[in-house]
């Protein structure tokens, strides 16, 4: 009986070791968590698949098992997030900001002031693409097309009309506006049903790859002059941008085209407890030049401007790894 007790009480005291050195991996249970995407051909779903596939490889670690589910995008994600149907979320940085302000979508609402930001990621371009056979070189002739402007629930719907706005045109009056998913899209233009399409997106992106290479050729229209400097100074979520003509081969153009733009951010809800947030930023920071080998768009990453485009407050357990590494006073 001696015996057994010293050894009882020395498994005991390896454990009670173990688990101060290492707090996340001695979780009782594995802590289930899902980040809110968009649509598969987009960069969202790749990108909740990233960070997922980080945090599983280290499931005994950080006691965290990680899913991806596609949504229609920001809105819906920031409000799944602050409903507890999803623990985390990639969201357009001009929708992060209506949230906290309470504008847009979230008026009616006011300001969600659960809303946390954990980190930004790639920034996102306004793309304009256009079918080559329908005349479409600017905006302005953009009057009386059959143009996709995106999904309710999407970013990129408040993208295309503020766009729109800015050069003068009425989506509703002006052009004939279709709110197809952004995944739907370039089917629609090979098909013909539509004459143009906006896309808020990173790049390169499966949906506009798709639309470039089909057998009815297609341009992307600039979106540039001094109604987009306009645009800027009323949002300073907004910025200069360019896509990058090298990775469409079948687009009509042949130089990289001006365009404006917002960055993908990751957020969360003020409930998400401290060490799951924690683990996260700590596994794709401290690991960031693999992070940025999982998807192209990720190249231009960096540790200090992961830290921008942000409106809502870090999340706690954000914070704390930001202030231990010196990326936050």
């Amino acid at each position: 009986m001696k015996r057994t007790g010293m050894l009882l009480a020395l498994v005991f005291l390896m454990a009670t070791v173990f688990a101060a050195m290492n707090p996340v991996a001695s979780q009782a249970k594995t802590v289930f968590v899902t980040i809110g995407t968009g649509g598969i051909t987009g960069v969202y779903y790749p990108t909740g698949g990233a960070i997922c596939k980080m945090i599983n490889d280290k499931r005994d670690q950080y006691g965290i098992r990680c899913t991806v589910e596609a949504t229609g995008g920001s809105v819906f994600n920031i409000n799944a997030v602050l409903a507890g149907d999803l623990e985390f979320g990639i969201a357009q940085s001009d929708r992060q900001y209506q949230a906290v302000k309470g504008e847009a979508e979230w008026k009616d609402k006011g300001p969600q002031k659960d809303l946390r930001a954990v980190f930004s990621l790639h920034p996102e371009a306004v793309t304009l693409v256009a079918a080559e056979d329908a005349g479409i070189k600017t905006i302005a002739d953009l009057k009386g097309k059959r143009v996709n402007i995106g999904n309710p629930g999407s970013g990129q719907l408040q993208n295309s009309i503020d766009v729109l706005e800015a050069f003068g045109i009425s989506w509703e009056k002006d052009i004939k506006a279709e709110q197809a998913k952004a995944a739907e899209a370039p089917g629609l233009l090979q098909d013909g049903r539509i004459d143009a399409f906006f896309y808020t997106v990173g790049h390169p992106s499966g949906a506009i790859k798709e639309a470039t290479a089909g057998h009815r050729k297609v341009r992307f229209v600039p979106i540039e002059g001094p109604p987009i400097d306009a645009l800027i100074k009323k949002y300073p979520y907004y910025a200069k941008a360019m896509i990058p003509i090298a990775m469409y081969e079948g687009a009509a153009n042949k130089e990289n085209v001006p365009t404006v733009g917002v960055k993908a951010t990751f957020v969360t809800s003020a409930k998400t407890p401290d060490d799951v947030v924690y683990a996260i930023v700590k596994e794709i920071f401290d690991n960031l030049d693999s992070f940025k080998t999982l998807h192209p768009a990720y190249e231009v990453l960096t540790t200090s401007n992961m830290l921008e485009g942000l409106s809502a407050p870090f999340h706690p357990g954000a914070e704390k790894y930001f202030k231990e590494k010196a990326l936050l006073k």
